[in-house]
């Protein structure tokens, strides 16, 4: 049997066939004979939902805005959903997508139709020593339940390099948004919608030209706008689609919800140990031990998806949540977009912790996929709106290496300060030019040198520069510059995008000016 060391470059792994990872929703919805909306059973398999309807759209013409559906179902897997078209009847039965007709209803789905879904997920390449450790995990997880975290797959705009565009609109830079949507192809997109997004970044500003990239055609409403007024950047964004929309900035709520609710824990637990995992917007924090009071507490308790109208009465939240905002340069009444109510954050309430139900844990078996291991089937359910991969990865906590024994101790904030938590759970603001590890470290850290931010300072400028004529983050020997944090980055990126921009008005306007001379 293969084992595994801390220098192994194997690890467990999921979703390495699609049939390792099912879903099944499962639904209600008022049937109704004479109903507009035909509801279907959709298959589908390595296709997100979106991609999945995509294809229904242009395979019966048909405009995306008369398709709903319950919620979103993981594209790296098999999944059955509900979904609902409006005066159309389709049909699909391909290989990897297939509609089965249930009936007819009044009402657009939304994700009050979902009960639950139930996940089969079968994990691979594991050693004999894992899967022995996983009726004690599953004990735990029975326990303690789950933080309701939103996991990675919330957050593909960082994944594939666009950021978080509602930041920007709220900041009412509608032209960055639109870029980072229409013209920031992801190094990871191979399909056709990476070059067409590479064209209008080569070409931001010539609306009049035509890309005959297969794909195109989807941003057509966009370019309409444009081609009548070429400053209309925020009528422009009114034009993607409304759920899209309406992703991108539950993406970003969902991003304060975490955020949030990590702080709300390190100050609800003090001095109890946590599990820290990463994850694509930075680490989620697990308990690995609670209390039975504060086991039933957090079960009761639920934390808001923060929005203009968001009432807090509990102060641990309060302060979580302003803390928050403080980082973000952001308030409650400011999670709003200058300018349009189309585009707006709705609050919600969001249970803190869930409990998958009926865990199931099958016998280890050989791994037919990688010799020498052993793999494993695990079946639960979850309420809507939660992640396997979650429950998965809290069920494995202990395989990965960079699990904390302990809670951070401090936290950086705004403005160069941190935040230390004292023995009793309370926060004392500290000037630090960098984070520390323990309030014991504060009193022996001196702050950084000032020739060690002078050369930080000169590495961002030449970044910076390299950007602004290539727009790569790369520097001529093909090497990345000393590594900066995710917002600097973004910052870099987005004055990037604005130089050039004005490079390129700059050279056109001289254009212009030649010809009218020469005439």
């Amino acid at each position: 049997m293969a084992k595994r060391n801390a220098t192994s470059t194997d690890e467990m792994k999921l979703k390495q066939r699609p049939e390792d990872f099912t879903v099944t929703e499962s639904w209600r919805f008022d049937e109704s004979p004479r109903g507009e909306w035909r509801v279907y059973a959709m298959d589908k398999q390595k296709l997100s939902t979106f991609d999945a309807i995509e294809r229904i759209a242009r395979a019966f013409d048909l405009p995306r805005g008369c398709f709903s559906f319950c919620g979103l179902k993981d594209k790296q897997g098999r999944t059955r959903q509900l979904i609902a078209v409006r005066g159309a009847d389709v049909d699909m039965q391909d290989p990897d997508l297939r509609l089965k007709f249930l009936g007819r209803t009044r009402e657009p789905l939304s994700a009050a139709n979902t009960t639950s879904n139930r996940f089969g997920v079968t994990i691979r390449a594991l050693t004999r020593e894992e899967t022995a450790a996983l009726p004690a995990a599953v004990a735990d997880v029975n326990r303690l339940g789950v933080i309701n975290y939103f996991d990675s797959q919330r957050f593909g705009s960082l994944k594939h390099g666009q950021g978080f565009i509602a930041k920007q609109l709220i900041e009412g830079d509608f032209e960055g948004a639109l870029h980072s949507h229409l013209a920031t192809p992801s190094p990871l997109d191979k399909t056709h919608d990476a070059k067409v997004k590479a064209f209008w970044r080569d070409h931001w500003g010539e609306w009049r030209l035509r890309c005959t990239i297969p794909g195109a055609e989807r941003y057509e409403p966009i370019l309409r706008v444009l081609r009548r007024d070429p400053d209309d950047f925020l009528g422009a964004f009114l034009r993607i689609d409304p759920k899209y929309r309406a992703l991108l900035v539950f993406a970003y709520q969902s991003y304060l919800w975490n955020e949030s609710v990590r702080r709300y824990l390190m100050a609800l637990l003090p001095g109890q140990p946590l599990i820290a995992l990463d994850y694509q917007a930075g680490k989620l924090l697990f308990p690995r031990e609670m209390t039975r009071d504060q086991i039933d507490a957090l079960r009761r308790t639920t934390f808001p998806l923060l929005a203009p109208e968001t009432k807090i009465t509990d102060s641990r939240i309060r302060r979580a949540v302003d803390w928050v905002l403080g980082r973000e340069r952001l308030s409650l009444d400011k999670l709003r977009v200058p300018g349009t109510e189309q585009i707006f954050f709705r609050h919600e309430e969001r249970p803190i912790v869930m409990h998958p139900g009926n865990l199931l844990l099958g016998p280890a078996r050989p791994d037919e996929l990688n010799e020498g291991f052993q793999k494993i089937y695990l079946a639960f359910t979850l309420p809507p709106g939660a992640y396997a991969t979650l429950t998965v990865r809290r069920l494995f906590s202990f395989t990965e290496q960079e699990n904390r024994e302990h809670l951070p101790e401090a936290e950086e904030d705004v403005g160069g300060e941190i935040e230390v938590r004292g023995a009793d759970g309370s926060f004392h603001r500290v000037e630090q030019d960098r984070r520390i590890d323990s309030p014991a470290a504060s009193a022996q850290t001196d702050a950084k040198p000032k020739k060690e931010k002078h050369q930080k300072r000169r590495a961002e400028q030449a970044a910076l520069a390299k950007l602004i004529a290539t727009g790569s983050p790369e520097d001529g020997a093909g090497t990345k510059p000393p590594a900066m944090g995710f917002r600097a980055m973004q910052k870099l990126k987005k004055e990037a995008r604005t130089a050039r921009r004005q490079a390129a008005q700059a050279t056109k306007a001289a254009a212009r000016s030649g010809k009218s001379r020469r005439s």
